[in-house]
């Protein structure tokens, strides 16, 4: 009888291991929702940061989940918060979040990478990062999105007014939307996994986004020109929750930040190489021409004015973005 018993234990513990093991196999998966498609920036980084960590971070697997498989930049926001996402990666969506984050949505503030580096290291971190803590989130490394650039199927964007009219998809940010509410334009904020239909349908006229999402989107199938307006840089941020986050062993915790930082000069030199690469890729599919930079900082005042006196240290934080732009 005790034999039997001791037989019956052992079977027991033979079959249940496996799956004990199974199950803690999956909860070390760590999901990283995005919205970038196949191709994009977005893609390109993640996929490299997963690699990374899942060759350094023992116990732990990234899983990337990109075309919003895993919800919008807002849904995947609140699954931070509730523990069913751990990595996303917003961009102007963080504007709507914290006030602050509206800094980055002001025209032809980052000159080029090397002063939005200057931004990150002397600015973001001490100024920005903290305000998102406050509301339970918390950045672990700043990414990129990229120079934003504008197609339509109406006619070449110059300057200012050739936008009047024109039904533009922005993100869901309030100050890109007051930008070209200013500029003339009918701006329409709009997820980006929607975009795509609405051009080929004519719900809207035109987009503007960075290079590396123009193309993944497929976006010069249905557009007739594109205008190199540069208009806004958009940073990215690889977020979690501060509360989910703090549940990690602090060692694990401090490989995938320094994986995740790392990364950022991966990041900054794909996203110029694909930059250059994926304008020639799109050259006869549409018309191309450079817009008037300068009409559009002049056009650009109202929008500067508004931030630094509704958003509470606004004018300060753009001073000393702007100073640290000065010497590029």
């Amino acid at each position: 009888m005790k034999r039997n018993k001791l037989f019956i234990a052992i079977l027991s513990l033979t079959l249940f291991l496996p799956v004990v093991l199974a199950i803690h196999a999956q909860a070390a998966d760590l999901k990283f929702g995005h919205v970038g498609a196949p191709g994009s920036l977005f893609t390109v980084s993640v996929e490299e940061f997963a690699k990374r960590v899942n060759a350094e971070v023992d116990g732990f697997k990234v899983v990337a989940f990109g075309s919003s498989q895993l919800g919008k930049d807002r849904e995947l926001l609140r699954k931070l918060k509730l523990g069913t996402v751990d990595f996303c990666l917003p961009s102007t969506v963080m504007s709507s979040v914290v006030d602050e984050f509206g800094l980055f949505e002001m025209p032809y503030l980052v000159k080029n990478r090397l002063h939005m580096r200057a931004i990150r290291d002397r600015l973001f971190w001490s100024k920005l990062a903290p305000a998102v803590e406050k509301q339970g989130y918390q950045i672990i490394a700043v990414w990129e999105n990229g120079f934003r650039n504008i197609t339509n199927n109406a006619k070449p964007i110059n300057v200012p007014a050739d936008l009047q009219g024109i039904k533009l998809r922005t993100p869901k940010g309030a100050w890109r939307v007051k930008m070209f509410k200013s500029y003339g334009a009918n701006p329409t904020p709009m997820a980006l996994s929607e975009v795509f239909v609405a051009l080929q349908t004519g719900v809207i006229d035109g987009q503007e986004n960075p290079m590396a999402q123009i193309y993944s989107q497929k976006f010069q199938e249905v557009q007739k020109y594109l205008s190199i307006t540069g208009h806004v840089y958009t940073p990215a941020y690889v977020t979690v929750s501060k509360k989910h986050w703090a549940k990690l062993p602090p060692d694990v915790r401090g490989k995938i930040e320094s994986i995740a930082q790392g990364m950022q000069e991966f990041v900054y030199m794909k996203a110029a190489q694909l930059d250059d690469d994926l304008l020639k890729k799109v050259e006869g599919a549409v018309a191309i021409n450079e817009a008037d930079k300068n009409a559009f900082i002049r056009a650009s005042s109202a929008i500067y004015e508004e931030f630094g006196s509704k958003v509470s240290g606004g004018a300060e934080l753009v001073k000393a973005a702007q100073a640290l732009g000065s010497m590029y």
